[in-house]
């Protein structure tokens, strides 16, 4: 999983992005554009399942899924015209699973604001037309291309012609294809989102960033309860984070971290909930395998059947499949031993339509 950060400057998309990856990579500075080169960072997504299989197995090693993220510079009014330095960094985060939209919902005199003042709803439309625009363009420059192929008579030239005029008639309307998908077929969808790499295409969710003195309540917050309206009128998922305070928790010894956010009524991190979030958005699933050698955790799309779940392990796997020997973490963690869940009945064999559900710890067969 890939989550592309971005924003206006100045809303703490860096703060939060170093809180995220743990550590102190990205600068943090009051004025705009302290980002130039993008920041990326790869972290493990905390799952004790994993941790406790590996334990249990005697695995040599427990291996985490992983994501990356990666933060930008902040997007300002007029970037699709030049203004300012983020929209010559998009095709960062062209690639990105999922666009993650920080929003300033905090005061502060030390922190200036690109805009004058703070307005959620405001900065949100501003960043969302600047992405449109930049998607108007990629197609705009494919359109050239395609309206030439197709005057020769060529089929997927027209079939492609037709969807770019679709899409081009949504983004001039000022509408983000995610909101539209019905619009598209399935194999459209994947030519715009992984042909073409548009932006208003991707999953989006909105990082609302509050001041430490609205936590633990921060949704009574006027500008949080706003911006969450709009948000759910937007269809877009919404998490309420503190960056302030995620920066000060990266900068405590690890066993004073749970002190630290049982003091402020905390029950997670922001990383914890912006992963949770992120496989909610992307209809994420973890599977595992076991050996001697190492336990792994391995992310994929809800309702993957058996056959594709191996070969996300190995293309041979994929290619010789046999089987699939199947229990689910709950199931196992009750009996606390593969060996013996076997000789109880517990592990199912399963063909290559088995559909995997999260936690399922897989063995596959293969040729």
């Amino acid at each position: 999983m890939e989550i592309g950060i971005i924003g206006l400057p100045n809303v703490g998309k860096s703060t939060i992005f170093n809180a995220l990856i743990q550590s102190n990579k990205a600068q943090v500075a009051n004025y705009p554009f302290c980002t130039i080169e993008p920041n990326v960072g790869v972290v493990s997504v905390p799952d004790e399942r994993v941790y406790k299989i590996a334990e249990i197995e005697k695995s040599g090693k427990a291996i985490p899924a992983t994501i990356k993220f990666i933060d930008i510079a902040g997007l300002v009014k007029g970037a699709n015209k030049g203004e300012g330095l983020g929209n010559q960094f998009l095709s960062y985060i062209r690639q990105a699973s999922a666009v993650a939209h920080v929003i300033r919902c905090f005061e502060s005199s030390d922190v200036s604001h690109v805009e004058g003042s703070i307005d959620p709803i405001r900065d949100a439309e501003i960043v969302e037309f600047e992405l449109i625009m930049a998607d108007l363009k990629t197609i705009e420059k494919r359109l050239e291309k395609t309206q030439k192929l197709a005057k020769s008579d060529s089929k997927s030239a027209k079939a492609e012609l037709e969807t770019l005029l679709k899409a081009k008639e949504l983004l001039e309307d000022l509408k983000p294809l995610r909101k539209n998908l019905k619009t598209f077929d399935e194999t459209e969808i994947t030519f715009l989102s992984k042909t073409l790499s548009l932006l208003t295409i991707k999953p989006m969710m909105y990082i609302a960033n509050i001041s430490e003195k609205d936590l633990p309540q921060g949704e009574k917050n006027p500008l949080v309860k706003n911006f969450k309206n709009y948000a759910l009128e937007n269809e877009i998922p919404i998490i309420v984070i503190c960056g302030k305070i995620e920066q000060e928790l990266i900068e405590l010894p690890e066993e004073e971290r749970e002190e630290f956010m049982n003091a402020l009524n905390l029950k997670e991190s922001g990383l914890n909930k912006l992963i949770k979030a992120g496989y909610e958005l992307l209809n994420l699933i973890t599977f595992f395998t076991t050996n001697p050698k190492e336990t792994r955790a391995w992310t994929i799309k809800r309702g993957t059947k058996a056959l594709k779940a191996a070969g996300k392990i190995h293309s041979d796997m994929e290619k010789g499949f046999i089987a699939a020997e199947v229990i689910n973490y709950v199931d196992y963690i009750k009996i606390a031993s593969l060996h013996k869940a076997k000789e109880l009945g517990a592990v199912k064999i399963e063909g290559k339509d088995y559909e995997i559900k999260d936690g399922d710890i897989i063995y596959f067969r293969f040729n």
